[in-house]
């Protein structure tokens, strides 16, 4: 494949122990993930690029932007059958809130915002979207493809009220060279997350900076062309990462492993 000839090894900090890799242009860095497992690649291997003719999103939805701009990589992650983490999206939320926060704070001591996990794959600053995650698996290998706004200064009209870049959210002008110190916090808050032997310890953090916990919202349950509509109070996240919501009228919480908050289309009523 053409990204094979292109594609070269990064000397980032990566402690997973495995390789590094970058291509200045692929069709999306969760298909070279799936190619670079085929070929043997382990644990923890993780690919970049500049481009994406062809990146996506969760349910189909694409994702584009300017070369070099913002930072899209897909971590592959080798497990039994039997032994693959729950609630992976989740905690590799987790992990790049508490990433970005870092980064965020590194560049600019005053940034006192806290980076939010909008259930069940994105990172919000002030409401607004800056990073989409994209879990995929085929058996025993999972691929988490993490796509954050960087450097990105203008977005089109129908997402300027709905997306936001590190850099418009505090005020900073970033390089491509930024891409890749962020990428290292990335790696090491996962994989601390995925070592942490304190059962449940996740979801205590994350619990935290959950967005919009304990207010009122409006669920889409299923599918993405599901027509239903759950409203209620957003109460938490269980111990497998499905959402707990408390619909309303009621007085204890449902639990959900599909669906989308809708964040941006009707409000609660």
């Amino acid at each position: 494949m053409l990204y094979f000839y292109i594609m070269k090894t990064l000397v980032l900090a990566n402690p997973f122990a495995a390789p590094v890799f970058h291509a200045e242009t692929l069709s999306s860095t969760m298909d070279a993930a799936r190619a670079l497992a085929f070929e043997g690649k382990p644990h923890g291997t993780v690919i970049t690029a500049d481009f994406q003719t062809a990146g996506r999103g969760r349910i189909g939805r694409s994702w584009q932007s300017q070369r070099g701009e913002n930072l899209f990589f897909t971590i592959l992650l080798r497990y039994d059958y039997t032994a693959i983490p729950t609630a992976l999206p989740l905690k590799a939320g987790l992990a790049v809130s508490l990433a970005v926060e870092d980064f965020l704070r590194s560049r600019e001591p005053a940034f006192e915002e806290t980076p939010q996990v909008k259930w069940p794959n994105d990172i919000m600053l002030g409401g607004r979207k800056a990073v989409g995650i994209l879990a995929e698996g085929d058996g025993k290998t999972v691929y988490i493809g993490i796509g954050v706004n960087l450097g990105q200064r203008e977005f089109p009209e129908d997402l300027r009220n709905k997306a936001v870049s590190l850099a418009l959210a505090c005020e900073k002008v970033f390089s491509t060279e930024d891409r890749f110190p962020l990428l290292e916090k990335i790696l090491v808050r996962f994989f601390e997350i995925l070592a942490d032997p304190v059962e449940d310890q996740w979801r205590r953090r994350l619990l935290e900076r959950l967005y919009l916990r304990n207010q009122p919202v409006r669920f889409i349950p299923g599918g993405a062309d599901s027509a239903a509509s759950v409203y209620g109070v957003l109460h938490g996240v269980g111990t497998l990462g499905e959402l707990l919501l408390i619909p309303r009228g009621g007085t204890e919480p449902v639990s959900f492993v599909t669906g989308e908050l809708d964040v941006y289309g009707k409000p609660f009523r």
